[in-house]
């Protein structure tokens, strides 16, 4: 279950262009949070997509040590809150992370403003859509 697979990635382009234009997204600094329901036919809850801005960090190295933290962060806090909330439910979503902070944060910062973006999101999809 602490795995981060292949499936689990969100690499449709069409996908993409979909949540980046018709989602929901919120803020919770250092991350933007998209969001939508996906269809049925995936086989995890979550469809992840995590990003790190070349026009705020130049340098590939300084980007991959944010994802790398990033979807670790995600790998390991997936299990614990948003897996069991989305299959008690039995919904599918699609999820975008994009990192806007302007320097290389800290683990444990980045884990404690993460834990608290899924619990707005679980707050966002127990919401009715009006």
């Amino acid at each position: 279950m602490n795995s981060f697979n292949k499936e689990e990635r969100l690499c449709n382009i069409k996908l993409i262009d979909k949540l980046y234009h018709g989602g929901s997204s919120f803020l919770v600094y250092p991350f933007r949070v998209l969001w939508m329901p996906a269809a049925a036919d995936s086989i995890f809850p979550v469809q992840v997509l995590i990003s790190v801005p070349k026009k705020r960090f130049k340098r590939a190295v300084d980007r991959n040590l944010l994802k790398r933290r990033i979807r670790e962060i995600y790998r390991l806090q997936k299990s614990e809150d948003l897996f069991p909330f989305l299959n008690q439910r039995s919904e599918k979503i699609i999820l975008g992370i994009n990192y806007i902070g302007n320097e290389i944060a800290e683990y444990t910062f980045l884990e404690k403003k993460f834990i608290s973006a899924i619990q707005r999101l679980k707050k966002n999809i127990s919401e009715p859509v009006c």
